[in-house]
């Protein structure tokens, strides 16, 4: 294995050199020395070259100071830099703009510490911190920050007691719609030439609902138009079925689940469902939201139908390979924003 020395810090260059000269000459043969180090076999003789100068010997292997301009800002400085982008929005410095850009981390910089940089400096700050430019997930403002927290750390946590001292399973549920027109993703084409993708002319869309449990367990259905009171219970009751658990049901608050219709439903089962109600505008505390983003991201968002197949069928296609996979169910109960569940 050969070993690029440029991989290496200065100081550990130096170390390795003043080592293997000092190998040879304690009586090691150059090639041996040099095969330990995993670097080109030529690389030693420089150093016993170098080395032996008269007048200079083992200084000649020492690293010399790095060229170029001295650090414009201090390692505590860069920190700091570091601090005010990480999880957070210029406008709590009084900026403008919501999002972060080299030319704001610039004015912010010089407004901070009096130091004027360029936006390629700053790029490069930037790209040491280990921080990249992404696309930002959106938010609503209405979001109740305390409300998610008391859910996390209070409500899930009864209502997962609740559902163990019953006997009972508690359930995620959500909705989501697809249409055969749309193409989720990027491919590759010619700069300045758009790539064509080909999907049918006829537009076909389809619902689909579905519940999920952190054991694994999945179940789903699809059905045409928008959700209406009448119709998600009559989703709950296929739900229900034949089941002699009792089940508490994690669902959003669309106005369709709070019906007094629904209200009704509930009641006439005597226990065996029990509806609990999300936040508002916090999807991510959701893991069946992740069913949906796997399904758009590898089904039918990504691969159009082809002729003569109907998108009912290849939705239930894929919602059915789903349900064959209890890990993928489960592992989406392992992502950050819905760990909290996993505790219980």
């Amino acid at each position: 294995m050969k070993r690029d020395g440029r991989s290496f810090d200065h100081r550990t260059l130096e170390t390795i050199r003043l080592m293997a000269v000092e190998r040879v000459r304690d009586g090691e043969t150059a090639a041996a020395v040099i095969k330990s180090y995993g670097f080109n076999r030529t690389t030693i003789y420089k150093w016993i070259a170098a080395a032996a100068k008269p007048g200079v010997g083992l200084k000649a292997l020492l690293s010399s100071p790095a060229t170029g301009r001295p650090r414009t800002l201090s390692s505590r400085q860069e920190q700091q830099v570091f601090r005010w982008i990480n999880g957070r929005d210029p406008r709590q410095y009084g900026l403008d703009f919501g999002l972060w850009t080299r030319s704001l981390v610039a004015s912010l910089i010089e407004r901070q510490f009096d130091i004027r940089l360029g936006v390629t400096a700053v790029g490069e700050l930037l790209a040491k911190l280990g921080l990249t430019p992404q696309k930002p997930l959106q938010r609503a403002y209405q979001r109740d920050p305390e409300a998610i927290e008391r859910w996390q750390r209070e409500t899930f946590p009864a209502i997962a007691r609740e559902a163990k001292a019953s006997g009972g399973e508690v359930y995620f549920w959500d909705e989501s719609g697809f249409r055969a027109d749309t193409v989720h993703g990027k491919t590759w084409g010619l700069k300045g030439q758009t790539p064509v993708v080909e999907r049918p002319g006829q537009r076909q869309s389809i619902s689909a609902a579905s519940a999920v449990n952190s054991k694994g367990a999945f179940w789903y259905c699809t059905y045409q138009g928008g959700l209406t009171a009448e119709l998600f219970v009559e989703l709950l009751r296929r739900m229900m079925g034949h089941r002699t658990k009792p089940v508490h049901l994690v669902v959003d608050g669309l106005p369709a689940h709070k019906t007094m219709l629904v209200k009704a439903y509930v009641a006439s089962t005597n226990g065996l469902l029990t509806l609990h109600f999300l936040p508002g505008y916090a999807p991510e505390l959701n893991p069946d939201e992740l069913v949906w983003s796997h399904m758009k991201r590898t089904g039918v968002a990504r691969a159009p139908l082809r002729k003569g197949e109907t998108l009912q069928d290849k939705i239930e296609t894929q919602l059915a390979d789903i349900k064959k996979t209890p890990r993928l169910i489960r592992s989406f109960f392992r992502m950050p924003t819905v760990a909290y569940i996993t505790d219980w």
